[in-house]
């Protein structure tokens, strides 16, 4: 909510540069998980879930309060910075809590965490804009909403950790292993980079997916904003609700079946899309996206792992979300470029879908996800 839709907005009421320093602000909460993800796993690790999960929690509730003292567009960006090491530091640590607590459902359960994270996103900008219009462009009574909601998860990951049987197995002392150590260990594991590679090919396509088809379907294909929300939250529910489904199915035949597969279907619709500019047949290509992206990213998490021991859980779910936010940021960026060519939106799209046949037929000739 402190993002979408309202970060636009207070930019311009701040009067921010256009251009370069725009970028700077959409992006600069993306760094930290660059940053942070793979530091924040390890120390997890040694010292704990429920620590550094506390400690993230402290940042979700200090940050919003921050966005009450700005006055200066340059501020924002430092705010946002620090806001940004709040997910960084919670998707990996929590998704190795998950996979810890359910050892036999690790696809199943660390899907439905994603899937329920993304009822939070799904929510967060209707609200916001609602509260928006309510009064008036209010910045502040916004990001008083957003410090409540902050607050809120503190109060209850205070009372989570709280509770005796929720154990991390891993209570060693900070220098019993170094964490340089385990960043090797958790890098040198035998198809931890494939699987990395895998997942951030997804996340380096949907986050110009995400983006490029709204401006296509306006651009060229003249749909109205509203359509072109229909189009993004078709493909955003395919994927919250069968993401928990594929996870089961992982569970049962392995991850190495949906990965392929998933691949292959969610590329198939990004090398039509250029060709169609009917609201229907957009729509259509965004669900069938958001299916194959479902399998795949509800199999990289659980796979990447079990590709370690129990010990190393944190390590390998830190260097997975960094690999990963490395390509959702490359994304946009690379299609940006390309798109200002003469292959336009054909050359943008066929070269997602490429991504993606690449990722897949590198983790074919793999033997990861064999046994």
């Amino acid at each position: 909510m402190s993002k979408s839709p309202v970060l636009p907005t207070f930019a311009t009421y701040l009067q921010i540069p256009v251009g370069f320093w725009t970028g700077v602000v959409a992006s600069a909460s993306t760094i930290p998980g660059i940053l942070i993800s793979l530091p924040a796993g390890s120390l997890s690790d040694i010292l704990g879930r429920r620590k550094v999960l506390l400690f993230s929690s402290l940042i979700f509730a200090s940050a919003p309060f921050l966005y009450l003292l700005i006055n200066s567009w340059w501020q924002l960006i430092f705010v946002r910075f620090y806001h940004g090491f709040a997910t960084g530091i919670f998707m990996p640590v929590a998704q190795a809590f998950v996979a810890e607590i359910f050892p036999n459902r690790r696809g199943e359960r660390i899907s439905l965490f994603s899937s329920i994270t993304v009822v939070g996103r799904n929510i967060a900008p209707i609200l916001g804009g609602y509260i928006l219009l309510i009064t008036n462009n209010d910045f502040h009574s916004l990001y008083l909403a957003v410090g409540i909601a902050g607050a809120t998860a503190l109060i209850t990951a205070l009372v989570f950790i709280r509770k005796k049987k929720i154990t991390t197995r891993n209570q060693q002392n900070l220098n019993s292993k170094s964490i340089i150590y385990r960043w090797k260990e958790s890098a040198k594991a035998p198809g931890m980079l494939i699987t990395s590679f895998v997942e951030a090919s997804q996340y380096y396509v949907y986050g110009s997916v995400e983006f490029f088809l709204v401006k296509y379907s306006g651009e060229i294909a003249g749909l109205n904003s509203f359509l072109q929300g229909v189009i993004i939250a078709g493909s955003l529910f395919t994927f919250m609700f069968f993401k928990p489904f594929w996870g089961r199915i992982s569970d049962k035949v392995g991850r190495r079946k949906p990965i392929l597969l998933g691949c292959l279907i969610s590329a198939i619709p990004l090398i039509a899309i250029p060709f169609f500019t009917q609201f229907p047949f957009l729509l259509f290509f965004a669900i069938v996206y958001g299916l194959g992206f479902s399998m795949v990213t509800s199999s990289t998490p659980a796979l990447a792992s079990e590709l370690v021991s129990m010990e190393f859980v944190g390590s390998a779910m830190g260097f997975l979300g960094t690999i990963m936010d490395v390509g959702q940021t490359l994304g946009p960026l690379v299609c940006g470029l390309i798109l200002e060519t003469n292959l336009g939106y054909f050359g943008l799209f066929f070269s997602l879908a490429l991504a993606l046949f690449l990722s897949s037929t590198s983790f074919a000739f793999s033997k990861t996800g064999r046994k």
